[in-house]
């Protein structure tokens, strides 16, 4: 934790302090080996006979930190091409993958399903260790299949967290300048803010650039369902040999950006309200899925000073412009969203059952919650014009 309170490292927000681990130790390198080979396996339909050859290591040999991240992404990225990599969907997850995956998963204080912090947080490298972490210097460590649309689906997630970090911080700037009765803090911390969604916007519209929404819908997507409310799966995923489960299926959500910390701790800290309705209990849900600093770090500037309210009693012009125009930043977020849901998932093709068009990766209906919630962020401005970062 630096000197002003953020306990997250300050240049990356909800990125990992240092780069992801690359690989295991010695003792785990079949894992390694099977990861690099992965995309081939399944190219081949051949997944499910190679990975159940795997050996199931101990992973109590693993510190906490990286590797054992890095443990938890390659095991969540066995999980699923054992589930989805052949025509067949498997009901069963082998001891050798199970029982090593939901012990990793417990130490991480996370569900054994692939989440978003195994599919994007840590599952990046630089190519230049000393360049930043941004689209054109960042590369996946691992795939399902491998392409420039997977790839880039990814690593656009991984540059919106990267210029995420300033807006982290300045929510808590905001806060503690709220605590102080700080106006003119208040509005440097808005400016922090609003500033790092102008990025996270900017990186987000580079989305087609190189993410085609057929190439994703159809080579992309259906590796990262989980088994929850999932016509393949209707009763889950038995892992077999954990004990704690008793042979009995279980139900998890798959990878989503719903568990992204961004976006809810800038609702959070802006007072932006979301009326009751199916999705409020499952983006609460999705919190299970998230590391344990980014859950407290959210839970915190929930409970922290109200700074839209701030902003309503204190006279100042600039700081309710400044409000308005993070209010404005997160509805161009979710509105783009919304477009991309629209195009990359509602609007194709469904050919499988276990990859609907109406029931995102997470496993909840979307569309019209989606625009509720870009709706219900335009009213949370203050004033009724739109305005920009650099003026009324």
């Amino acid at each position: 934790m630096d000197s002003s309170g953020f306990p997250l490292h300050p240049e990356r927000g909800f990125l990992p302090a240092t780069d992801p681990a690359q690989s295991l130790p010695e003792a785990f390198a079949p894992w390694d080996q099977a990861a690099a080979e992965l995309p081939k396996w399944i190219a081949a339909g051949r997944v499910r006979r190679y990975l159940h050859e795997l050996p199931a290591l101990d992973v109590d040999l693993l510190s906490e930190g990286p590797l054992l991240e890095r443990a938890m992404m390659v095991l969540s990225y066995f999980g699923h091409a054992w589930v989805w990599g052949e025509a067949q969907v498997a009901r069963v997850l082998p001891a050798n993958i199970a029982v090593p995956w939901c012990a990793v998963a417990a130490r991480l204080g996370r569900p054994p399903v692939l989440s978003y912090a195994s599919y994007a947080l840590y599952n990046w490298r630089r190519l230049d260790p000393a360049g930043p972490i941004a689209l054109g210097n960042v590369v996946l460590l691992q795939n399902f299949l491998g392409g420039l649309d997977e790839e880039w689906f990814i690593l656009v997630h991984v540059d919106i967290e990267a210029r995420a970090a300033p807006a982290l911080r300045g929510a808590l700037s905001a806060q503690q300048a709220v605590s102080a009765d700080d106006t003119a803090g208040v509005g440097h911390a808005l400016e922090e803010v609003a500033t790092a969604l102008g990025a996270m916007n900017t990186t987000l519209a580079r989305m087609p650039e190189r993410c085609d929404p057929y190439i994703y819908f159809n080579r992309v997507r259906p590796y990262i369902h989980g088994w929850k409310n999932n016509e393949s799966l209707p009763d889950g995923l038995i892992y077999e040999g954990v004990d704690a489960y008793g042979g009995e299926p279980q139900q998890f959500a798959g990878e989503t950006g719903a568990q992204s910390g961004i976006i809810p701790v800038l609702d959070g800290v802006l007072r932006i309200s979301h009326a009751d309705d199916p999705l409020r209990p499952y983006l609460s849900e999705m919190r299970r899925y998230m590391p344990a600093v980014h859950r407290a770090f959210l839970e915190t500037l929930e409970a922290g000073p109200d700074v839209r309210q701030f902003a309503l009693g204190c006279g100042d012009a600039e700081v309710q412009r400044l409000f308005d125009v993070c209010i404005d930043g997160i509805g161009e977020f979710r509105s783009r969203h919304l477009e991309f849901a629209a195009n990359y998932v509602n609007r194709q093709a469904q050919k499988t059952a276990a990859n609907p068009t109406q029931v995102g990766t997470g496993s909840t209906p979307f569309m019209r919650y989606l625009r509720k919630h870009r709706d219900e962020t335009a009213a949370a401005r203050i004033t009724r014009n739109r305005t920009t970062i650099g003026g009324s």
